[in-house]
């Protein structure tokens, strides 16, 4: 599959939301697979990193963010299962889970209905390696800052508003993934890391 283009099927082309999206996706991208060159021990596609990555937060245009120049109708909470529904319609299930699973450190059932989401009662929480990595990934950015990389104890504060479990699991994340210290050169505004282009062009 080529994530880029399905980007540009629902992105104008050059609009300022598509360019904070692909700079976005980007640097969560490069961190993902930058954790994997770090930690040769864990076994994970590559190429789905990257592809999923990129296409977690390809939802976010059916939101009301202006701030980030989404014009939608959907709460921003929902802009994970609005992406998950639009990656199932293109036939890709896999990578609908990542993006319905990236929210926070994951939602739980619990959490859904005690904080009234507007979201199906239901667990969304990552489960496999990739859906972790890719989780754990997109902590470190916001589309809000693009330039700015999150250090490790704002994303934990950030965290801890979840709940004390979503944190925990973070921190899991964090033992498992951690260590590598990257600097995403994508959020300075350079291309991405050899490691990501190597998987992009495959």
């Amino acid at each position: 599959m080529d994530a880029l283009a399905l980007i540009a099927k629902y992105y104008r082309d050059n609009s300022p939301l598509h360019a904070l999206l692909l700079r976005h996706s980007r640097c969560v991208a490069q961190r993902a697979l930058w954790a994997l060159d770090a930690h040769p021990e864990i076994v994970a596609d590559r190429r789905f990193v990257f592809e999923a990555a990129m296409l977690h937060d390809i939802g976010v245009f059916l939101t009301d963010a202006p701030e980030i120049y989404c014009h939608g109708e959907l709460p921003y909470i929902c802009h994970g299962r609005a992406g998950a529904d639009l990656l199932r319609r293109e036939g890709f299930p896999a990578h609908a889970r990542v993006a319905e699973r990236h929210t926070g450190a994951g939602l739980s059932r619990a959490d859904i209905l005690s904080r009234g989401l507007p979201l199906p009662p239901r667990d969304f929480l990552p489960e496999t390696t990739e859906e972790q990595l890719i989780c754990w990934a997109d902590k470190f950015y916001s589309k809000s800052h693009p330039s700015r990389e999150k250090l490790l104890e704002r994303v934990r504060r950030s965290m801890s508003k979840y709940g004390s479990e979503a944190l925990l699991r973070f921190d899991g994340w964090q033992e498992r993934f951690g260590g590598c210290q990257p600097v995403c050169t994508t959020c300075n505004g350079r291309p991405l890391s050899s490691a990501a282009v190597s998987v992009k062009e495959e």
